[in-house]
């Protein structure tokens, strides 16, 4: 069994090493981490990109979720 190379350092050590750079999420380059941390908390606090349905739309939309849930309870109606 060979042992590894001495400049190797052992994952227990990894493991407990404090990161302090990290790297962009969208395309990858270097950010310090008080750049990291802006970059996550304005991607999690993005534009709600749901899109805008016609209230008919919703209504409907609704109307199957209850029909699911009443599905769900009492299988036999609904037929």
């Amino acid at each position: 069994m060979a042992l590894p190379p001495p400049e190797d350092v052992p994952e227990e050590i990894l493991q407990t090493e404090i990161i302090t750079d990290a790297r962009s999420p969208l395309d990858g380059e270097p950010l310090t981490v008080a750049e990291y941390e802006e970059l996550i908390a304005d991607l999690q606090e993005g534009p709600d990109i749901r899109p805008r349905l016609s209230p008919e739309v919703e209504y409907t939309i609704y109307l199957l979720h209850l029909r699911r849930a009443i599905r769900s309870v009492f299988p036999f109606l609904l037929q």
